[in-house]
């Protein structure tokens, strides 16, 4: 078990450094690190490159985070712990996503790519941290506001739904407290007055 654990971490954590908006950017000869916000994320993308470009970062991120857990809940299926291996493959996939190391550990915030972790774990709190994201920022227009909620939604709901699994409360709420430890600046900015607003479905800023 303790090598199916190092493999499934490694393995997972690099897979995470594949960058969907890094890749995309590159593609057109920038790198999205270098302008608005510095994140390599699929906000941080839009707002520089337009949602027309965006197709690349979604498909990289989300098939990522998928195959992440999916062959992590292959590995300890056979010993009884599917869900807690798709947990485990979740969080280090995540890790490669925030913090990458071949890229200068400067990467994304991690809520695109823990949404599809969600929906493989548990498909029912994708649904309620989409609903509250999606209620977040149509009301407000914050993309880091959705962000946030969605990023507490996510422990709360796997606590609820699964506290009969400490592995997997552990696990899930170590995720939900990376993202919010990702948005602190966010956080602050939103505290303060001092968050800007963003179209997703368009390019540029709204005041």
């Amino acid at each position: 078990m303790l090598y199916a654990t190092v493999i499934t971490v490694l393995t997972c954590y690099l897979l995470g450094n594949l960058n969907g908006a890094v890749c995309a950017s590159a593609l057109l000869h920038d790198d999205v690190r270098n302008h608005g916000s510095g994140n390599a994320g699929l906000t941080n993308f839009i707002r520089n490159y337009g949602a027309s470009r965006s197709l690349m970062v979604i498909a990289i991120d989300t098939g990522k985070a998928a195959l992440a857990c999916l062959s992590a809940g292959l590995i300890f299926e056979p010993m009884g712990l599917g869900t807690e291996g798709r947990v485990l493959g979740g969080l280090s996939v995540l890790l490669g996503h925030t913090f990458p190391a071949l890229l200068g550990f400067r990467g994304g915030k991690g809520i695109l790519s823990g949404l599809i972790v969600a929906l493989v774990i548990d498909w029912r709190v994708a649904v309620i941290i989409l609903a509250v994201f999606s209620l977040a920022y149509g009301l407000s227009g914050y993309v880091s506001l959705g962000s946030v909620l969605a990023g507490a939604a996510f422990g709360i709901c796997f606590a609820w739904l699964h506290h009969d699994n400490l592995p997997v409360v552990i696990g899930t709420t170590l995720i939900s407290l990376l993202v919010l430890f990702m948005h602190r600046g966010n956080i602050s900015r939103l505290l303060h007055g001092q968050e800007q607003k963003t179209n997703l479905f368009g390019k540029g800023k709204q005041s």
